[in-house]
């Protein structure tokens, strides 16, 4: 299962129970964090969660609403005791935008890993999170996340006999373990039927709507859009400004056919998004406005 809490939703400026942008997720005892703005720690606590487990930071651009908050978390982990590397995704410049920051937080008793992002795609594979890095259409290098969390095929224990694979070796297998024994090789795939739907988790902000985030988000279990305006006589802010209506995330959640729509990053001068939802669901009915502190756990397919 892979528990998600949107930390902050606010674009531009923090207001009062609204941080600026930044999305935690749990699985398996590490924590991910998409976008570190302002305010991102005191969520966490709020939410009552820690920032020990956090072991990946992703971000999606380097204006301030976005990264603003790293220094003062890098420090509260570092005083946490956290001894353990944190990797750090992001753009090109990454290292460097980063070690400007760190300028205030010069000295952690932790390791800085970083990958820098390309391509318009790449995937990144780190403890049990499959993480794909998109670029999207703002007015600087931008890239969305798509998190999976991959699930095995069933354990079948005829085709383990059928395979002649010793019973003490089943267990490793299913972990996905590929083991040689007595000149054999032993794969998963000889105990375990096919692959089962995973877990998918869709993060957007700080773009146009492109067809890629349609590819990226196609199916997810939970699609997180920006929403920069509800009002429908700011489209022509979002053209310029390169970012999103409520009404154009929802056309993206359509089109994708993702399960639900957290809309999020709202412009400070949005200060009652749930006054433009009636709309926003004829477009796509499971839209939701996100606010601080919203949480789901997203479970696998019990009939998988």
């Amino acid at each position: 299962m892979l528990d998600v809490c949107l930390l902050g939703t606010s674009g531009m400026m923090p207001l009062p129970g609204r941080w600026l942008t930044a999305l935690m997720a749990r699985l398996n005892g590490s924590s991910l964090l998409i976008d570190c703005g302002e305010g991102t720690q005191v969520a966490i606590r709020e939410k009552g969660w820690s920032f020990h487990s956090i072991d990946i930071i992703c971000f999606t651009h380097y204006h301030g609403d976005h990264i603003s908050g790293l220094p003062g978390l890098l420090l509260s982990m570092g005083n946490a005791d956290r001894t353990q590397p944190v990797t750090l995704i992001g753009p090109k410049g990454l290292e460097r935008v980063v070690s400007a920051l760190r300028v205030i937080a010069p000295e952690l008793p932790f390791e800085l890993n970083f990958i820098e992002v390309t391509n318009p795609e790449e995937t990144i594979c780190i403890n049990d999170y499959v993480i794909h890095a998109f670029r999207v259409n703002h007015n600087v290098i931008c890239y969305g996340y798509t998190v999976e969390v991959k699930r095995t095929g069933r354990f079948i224990p005829e085709m383990a006999m059928k395979n002649e694979v010793p019973k003490e070796l089943w267990s490793r297998l299913q972990k996905g373990q590929t083991i040689e024994k007595d000149g054999r090789m032993f794969t998963p795939d000889m105990i375990l039927g096919p692959q089962r739907k995973g877990i998918k988790l869709t993060y957007c902000t700080d773009s146009r709507p492109v067809p890629q985030i349609v590819e990226q988000a196609q199916g997810s279990d939970l699609f997180i859009c920006e929403g920069m305006y509800g009002e429908k006589e700011k489209q022509s802010n979002a053209l310029e400004n390169k970012h999103m209506t409520f009404y154009e995330a929802a056309e993206l959640a359509k089109q994708a056919g993702v399960k639900e729509l957290w809309l999020t990053h709202y412009s400070p001068s949005l200060t009652r998004p749930e006054e433009y939802m009636k709309e926003t669901k004829e477009i796509f009915p499971n839209a939701k406005a996100g606010k601080d502190r919203k949480s789901v756990t997203l479970e696998f397919d019990k009939n998988e």
